[in-house]
C-alpha cells in the first residue's frame, strides 16, 4: 500500500485490516453506556494489564524509577475496570522529576506520567521501552515520556495524549482527562 503522497508505508500494510476494524472506534463512534467502556475518568485508580499482580491497583512503589513503562486499564472507584473499549489502554511510567518538561511534570504526580497507549499514526499498541532513548516504542514510532510524548522519530502526526495524574493513598488516579483525541484518525 501506499499513502496519498506515493511513499510507500511499511507500518500501514502492518495494520491496514486493524484501522478497518476499529476506524468506526477511533473516529467518533460514541462511547457505550456501560461504565466498562467510559474513557478514563477523575478519581479512576489504575489496575495492572497482565503479569502477576493482573487486576491489582498500581501503587506508587509497584513503577520502578526510569522505566520501563507499563500497562494499565483505568478503574471507576466502585471496581469496574475500563476495559470495555481498548482506547482506555494507558501506559504508565516512573521517571526522574527533574527531567520532565514543565508541561509533562504539571501533569505527573512524583514523577509518574501516564499517556494513551494507543498509537497515533495507526492505533497500534505502544507497548515497548527503548533503554537507548528512555522512551516509548510502538512498531514505527520512538516517543519521549519526560516531553509531552514528542515523537522522537517515526510517522506519527502528533503526540500522545496524556492523563494528569494525583496520588491517593499510595495509589495512581486519575487527575483531568486525556489531553487530546485517543487513537488515530483517518484521512
Amino acid at each position: 500500500m501506499h499513502r496519498r503522497n506515493g511513499s510507500h508505508d511499511p507500518c500501514y500494510e502492518r495494520r491496514a485490516v486493524l484501522g478497518l476494524v476499529l476506524t468506526p472506534l477511533l473516529v467518533g463512534a460514541g462511547w457505550a453506556d456501560d461504565a466498562a467502556s467510559m474513557p478514563p475518568q477523575r478519581g479512576d485508580h489504575f489496575v495492572f494489564l497482565t503479569g502477576p499482580k493482573k487486576g491489582q491497583v498500581v501503587r506508587v512503589d509497584d513503577l520502578v524509577l526510569g522505566g520501563p513503562q507499563m500497562q494499565a486499564y483505568p478503574a471507576g472507584p466502585d471496581g469496574t475496570v475500563r476495559n470495555g473499549s481498548r482506547l482506555n489502554l494507558v501506559m504508565l511510567a516512573r521517571l526522574d522529576p527533574a527531567g520532565l518538561s514543565e508541561e509533562t511534570r504539571a501533569r505527573a504526580a512524583e514523577g509518574i506520567v501516564a499517556y494513551s497507549g494507543v498509537c497515533t499514526h495507526q492505533g497500534c499498541p505502544v507497548n515497548m521501552w527503548s533503554k537507548d532513548h528512555d522512551a516509548f516504542v510502538c512498531s514505527c514510532h520512538v516517543v519521549d515520556p519526560k516531553n509531552g510524548a514528542e515523537v522522537m522519530s517515526g510517522p506519527a502526526p502528533r503526540p500522545l495524549p496524556a492523563l494528569g495524574l494525583t496520588i491517593a493513598g499510595g495509589a495512581v488516579s486519575v487527575a483531568s482527562t486525556f489531553s487530546g483525541r485517543v487513537g488515530f484518525t483517518q484521512n
